[in-house]
């Protein structure tokens, strides 16, 4: 991109900083002049910062909420207990079910020795035939049972761990609905996980801007609540949906951002792609250490004809190698 200088407008560096917004100094310290270039213009889309991977944590079981062991912004391991529901029942369901499966082994123990013994007593001709079946039947019949009961007791056991809710891996708690006391019901969210190492910003285009020629090495994200150094972020990959929405008429576009960001979900965000008007436009730059910036405030000092330097207020675009549009 070719810059050229741009007239005699001079603006005041870093060292001007310092002075309240409304200082008027008398004259330059350290100066720089304002370059121009005529080359693709960065259109800014809005959007939002949001979790790849981010759950809604509900209850499978009802009960009472007896112990709450997280809070909103704790960072979780995977399977760590996070709460608590009152399971005194399902405890004494599956104690009653080994109960049952103890008393059919019995049972089992006992049709073996018998149909053991009629075996006997038929190979001797002592018994007919229809009384050695029927204590082979009755053998067949416990053993079915104690199969059925084995697989209730399992999924009494099964259920009695829902009585204990777990982070399905490891995160941050964004959300916690519930409180200590409280009823849990089935499908009603306790908690919101959110993964902090896999984040993306997403953002609506609309279906006239045109993507096929779009290169994730262009495209800028600048977070405008982060300090400058934070500000701005490159993408790692960038995805395009294909289904626009039939409501906006855009489509929405993803970009994934680097494990180390500082972004986190639900910040505003702004996506500048690149874009080539005809003819182009000017595009104006300065010296990222030149701009002044009070709270929302955003401005340059500028040199007038008479040497005389005044604070003017500036929309920023994105920044690159020290400079900034």
């Amino acid at each position: 991109m070719s810059k050229h200088t741009l007239g005699h407008a001079i603006i005041l560096a870093a060292a001007l900083q310092l002075l309240p917004a409304w200082a008027q100094p008398s004259k330059l310290a350290t100066a720089a002049v304002v370059s121009t270039a005529t080359n693709a213009q960065l259109s800014a889309y809005e959007g939002k910062v949001e979790a790849v991977r981010q759950t809604t944590i509900a209850a499978q079981v009802a009960g009472a909420v007896v112990a709450l062991q997280v809070k909103a912004g704790d960072r979780v391991q995977a399977n760590q207990v996070l709460l608590r529901i009152d399971a005194r029942s399902a405890t004494q369901g599956s104690a009653a079910s080994d109960a049952q499966v103890s008393a059919l082994r019995a049972s089992l123990s006992l049709a073996s020795k018998d149909l053991e013994r009629q075996r006997l007593l038929y190979q001797q001709k002592f018994i007919s035939l229809a009384a050695f079946e029927r204590a082979q039947a009755q053998f067949h019949v416990t053993a079915a049972q104690l199969d059925a009961q084995i697989a209730q007791a399992g999924a009494v056991r099964t259920e009695s761990g829902f009585f204990v809710v777990r982070a399905p891996y490891a995160g941050v708690i964004s959300a916690v609905t519930v409180e200590l006391g409280d009823m849990a019901m089935p499908g009603r969210p306790l908690f919101t996980l959110y993964d902090p190492t896999s984040l993306r910003v997403s953002a609506a285009l609309p279906q006239t801007r045109t993507t096929a020629e779009l290169r994730v090495s262009n495209i800028k994200i600048e977070l405008p609540s982060m300090p400058s150094e934070q500000r701005w972020l490159t993408p790692s990959s960038a995805q395009i949906l294909p289904v626009l929405d039939s409501a906006s008429h855009t489509r929405e576009i993803r970009l994934d951002l680097a494990s180390s960001s500082v972004a986190t979900p639900g910040m505003f965000a702004r996506v500048w792609l690149p874009t080539q008007m005809q003819g182009g436009r000017p595009q104006f730059f300065v010296p990222s250490s030149a701009v002044v910036q009070r709270g929302e405030l955003r401005a340059v000092y500028v040199v007038n004809a008479k040497g005389q330097a005044q604070l003017r207020q500036v929309r920023l675009g994105p920044e690159q190698d020290g400079q900034i549009e």
